[in-house]
């Protein structure tokens, strides 16, 4: 008999909530499922068990289960009760959650989440963009592909840069155009052995496939 009223009732049964008229009605998966963690006195259509007091542990919409954990002794855990939410005819609010009495509940299972290192990725984000930079002044698109080649040719063995359309080795030595042995010229002060090495590497480099 009881089913059949709530069938009638489109699956919606009183819910007594505090300041709340008799009248009012509420779904009753979205009333549970606003009551976890409240203390509820169910009404129910199971023989055993027509009345059924404590707290709200968990209302499945999915399964349409929800869990009550009733209390025993007091110094033992409480029992817990699953029971189908089709079962339960009404259900009275005896005690908000704890979050609405101004309790602070304790922390929950879910894990913290790790900090990310800031510092460290800008970082690395800073060293990219400085490898991108170098990789880029490198490149000289003024100059033909048997000058780029001479340059990095020079550079696996020698520090080198570009200066225009020159090629500045160790910061002592400017190869210009055609880029030979014999266009090295070495800035003043600079050692004999320094441009004769350079020399030696342009002529490798420039003689190798």
């Amino acid at each position: 008999m009881a089913d059949s009223k709530r069938q009638n009732a489109g699956g919606k049964a009183p819910v007594a909530m505090p300041n709340m008229g008799p009248s009012n009605m509420v779904s009753l998966e979205n009333a549970l499922s606003g009551a976890i963690g409240a203390r509820i006195r169910l009404q129910t259509t199971l023989p055993s068990q027509p009345t059924m007091e404590g707290t709200l542990f968990t209302a499945c919409p999915i399964t349409n289960l929800v869990a009550i954990a009733t209390p025993t002794s007091p110094n033992t855990p409480p029992t817990h009760h699953i029971l189908p939410i089709s079962s339960i005819q009404n259900f009275t609010l005896l005690s908000a959650p704890p979050a609405f009495n101004g309790f602070v509940a304790p922390p929950n299972t879910t894990p913290a989440l790790n900090t990310v290192p800031t510092a460290a990725l800008l970082a690395r984000a800073d060293a990219a963009v400085a490898q991108l930079k170098e990789a880029a002044s490198r490149k000289n698109k003024n100059v033909g592909k048997e000058a780029q080649d001479l340059f990095d040719g020079v550079s696996r063995t020698l520090p080198t840069r570009w200066d225009g359309n020159n090629i500045v080795v160790m910061d002592s030595v400017v190869i210009s155009a055609p880029y030979r042995g014999e266009d090295c010229r070495a800035g003043a002060g600079v050692q004999a052995g320094i441009l004769s090495r350079v020399r030696k590497v342009v002529s490798s480099s420039a003689g190798s496939p």
